[in-house]
C-alpha cells in the first residue's frame, strides 16, 4: 500500500510508479489500423512519420489469450518481408 493516503495527481502518480508493475506481456499499446486511435498502418508504418516502423507486440489491436511470442515472431518475419518489399519497389 501506499505510504500515508496520496491526494494529489503528483501522490498518485508517485504511488503508482512505486508500486506498480506487470505480471503479463503488453501488447496493444500502438495497434495497427486506420481509426483514429490507430498508429501504425497495415503495413506498420507510423502515421504521419516517414521511415518509421513498429514491429514488436503493441501493434496488436488487442490482447492475444496465449504467450505472446509466437505472434511477434510472425509479426517480425512479416515486418521484414514488408521493408525488403519497399526497399525493392524502391530500387525499381
Amino acid at each position: 500500500m501506499p505510504k500515508g493516503n496520496p491526494q494529489t495527481d503528483q501522490e498518485l502518480l508517485d504511488a503508482a510508479r512505486s508500486m506498480g508493475q506487470s505480471i503479463y506481456h503488453p501488447t496493444s499499446t500502438c495497434k495497427m489500423g486506420s481509426d483514429p486511435l490507430a498508429v501504425v498502418d497495415d503495413r506498420l508504418r507510423v502515421h504521419r512519420l516517414k521511415s518509421l516502423r513498429i514491429a514488436d507486440a503493441s501493434i496488436m489491436p488487442s490482447v492475444v489469450s496465449g504467450n505472446t511470442n509466437a505472434p511477434c515472431i510472425m509479426i517480425g518475419e512479416k515486418a521484414s518481408d514488408m521493408i525488403l518489399a519497399d526497399r525493392r519497389r524502391q530500387q525499381a
